[in-house]
């Protein structure tokens, strides 16, 4: 695997950032201003923790915390899945726009997770 400095170079990143600007651009075109400060801000803040912890982890510099926050960002990308959900049964979505969210971002968290439970144990970094 290359070797990045920084948690934006890092390709799960720049799939998770492409997910987070989707589901926003969504939320901000579809809820109506009755959900401003309930679905709406709950959608957004949970996507937004998806990056967050992955920037978090990466600077913390050791495996396990990395591991940590990327499973925090895993389930940040749960909880986004399930508000959009909710969008879609309150009809605030299409059927259409729920099967457009892509779930590269978990497929790629599981992997950046694998790869860190691997190299923490050929490694000696805690």
């Amino acid at each position: 695997m290359a070797t990045y400095n920084h948690y934006y170079e890092l390709p799960v990143y720049k799939t998770c950032r492409a997910f987070r600007k989707k589901i926003s651009a969504i939320a901000r075109k579809n809820f109506p201003k009755l959900e401003e400060y309930h679905l709406k801000m709950q959608v957004l803040d949970s996507s937004r923790s998806i990056t967050a912890n992955i920037a978090e982890g990466f600077g913390r510099l050791h495996y396990q915390e990395n591991i940590r926050f990327c499973r925090q960002s895993r389930g940040s990308f749960s909880e986004t899945l399930e508000h959009m959900i909710t969008a879609y049964d309150e009809k605030y979505i299409a059927r259409e726009i729920l099967s457009e969210i892509n779930r590269d971002c978990l497929k790629q968290l599981n992997g950046y997770i694998k790869y860190l439970k691997a190299a923490k144990l050929g490694g000696n970094n805690n």
